[in-house]
């Protein structure tokens, strides 16, 4: 088995120091740094393919760029690289959904997954219209894969739900290949949709103890739908030569946090609804010592980013050595960031992925088509 490797897209802006925001923070002016131009994502979107990176996640919300549009642009500066949308059921139709989906992948040439947010802060819903409560909203989301899944499929549907209606709807033209849905929560009902829909269960980076856990939860639930999934995890990454200066990076991001900025987002990130953020934020408790919550695993993202917040830090060694620690558990795939997104993928994908080669755990995805390898010699 070869794990599979993701990057991230920072469709809202770029720099040397993190970029905040997110789950209804805005994005901090560090993102001002490098926009999140087509070209300059595009830059980050044909390095990542060259490294060995199989797709790139964008994020969504009112911070960042929409990741529809954004992808659909970048993918035409790229190859082979695919493409993670991030999207919200609530604001658009299934049947709709369901064709975009289908135009995408025959015009980027099958390259499109989908990870479906159901939104886990009201407030921010209610900007885009979306007036339902966070129970309901899963609710909904079961409800529109039901109809999207069908659509692909090729059947004609017809649904009368709670939330959601559809009479006679079809597809003139499926979707080639059938993109896989990527999908995560923590709380009890977002683990019954992801057991139902989902093809892979994302989990946020907690400690590897918290994540067997979820794994184990995810598992005996789609057990009883009659299914099976893949896992992955949200990580960013500061990987180095050596462990001392891979920390000396992590407390220069650190050190560039303004105390009035961290106290504004906790407060923001603090009424979130989403177990999820609430686990995160859980890791650190808004105190900028004890950052290292488990060897390599570092908790400072966290205290000025919404959603993932937390690192892998170390050499080279040592973060192989993490990663295949996750994957020992059932992680298969592993969405990866770091700031900025551009250097860290180079450091990553010529730093890490060789080791990781040599180990026999993954290959470059691209191998057989002739393209550069990222399996080289490496000094050990």
């Amino acid at each position: 088995m070869s794990l599979t490797f993701h990057w991230f897209l920072p469709t809202n802006g770029d720099s040397r120091h993190v970029v905040g925001g997110g789950h209804g923070t805005p994005a901090t002016v560090s993102g001002r740094d490098r926009p999140p131009t087509v070209a300059y994502l595009s830059q980050i979107a044909k390095a990542a393919e060259d490294l060995g990176f199989v797709g790139a996640l964008t994020p969504t919300g009112a911070w960042c760029e929409d990741a529809w549009l954004t992808t659909a642009m970048v993918s035409q500066h790229t190859e082979r690289l695919k493409f993670l949308v991030a999207f919200r059921p609530g604001f658009v139709s299934p049947t709709l959904a369901a064709q975009m989906a289908s135009t995408f992948q025959r015009q980027s040439g099958g390259r499109l997954l989908l990870n479906v947010v159901t939104g886990g802060e009201s407030h921010e819903q209610r900007a885009y219209g979306d007036f339902l409560d966070k129970d309901a909203r899963y609710r909904r989301t079961g409800e529109f894969l039901e109809v999207v899944r069908g659509l692909w499929k090729g059947r004609t549907i017809d649904l009368e739900g709670e939330h959601l209606r559809v009479e006679d709807a079809r597809l003139a033209r499926l979707p080639d290949p059938v993109p896989e849905v990527y999908f995560g929560g923590s709380s009890p009902i977002a683990g019954e949709v992801a057991a139902r829909y989902a093809d892979v269960y994302l989990t946020w980076g907690e400690p590897p103890a918290q994540v067997a856990e979820k794994i184990a939860w995810i598992r005996g639930l789609a057990a009883k739908e009659g299914r099976t999934l893949r896992f992955g995890i949200r990580l960013h990454v500061i990987t180095r030569d050596t462990s001392e200066q891979a920390w000396a990076e992590a407390n220069r991001l650190l050190d560039g946090f303004d105390p009035e900025t961290v106290e504004s987002v906790q407060a923001g990130l603090g009424r979130s609804e989403s177990e999820g953020q609430q686990r995160m934020l859980a890791l650190h408790g808004g105190r900028r010592d004890a950052l290292e919550i488990h060897p390599n695993l570092w908790a400072g993202i966290g205290l000025v980013r919404g959603g993932a917040g937390t690192a892998l830090v170390g050499s080279h060694d040592e973060v192989a050595a993490r990663i295949r620690e996750y994957a020992a558990l059932g992680i298969e795939e592993f969405v990866l960031s770091g700031y900025p997104h551009l250097e860290e993928a180079y450091w990553f994908g010529e730093g890490v992925l060789p080791r990781l080669a040599a180990e026999g755990v993954w290959r470059h995805p691209f191998a057989r088509a002739g393209v550069p390898s990222a399996q080289v010699p490496f000094a050990s």
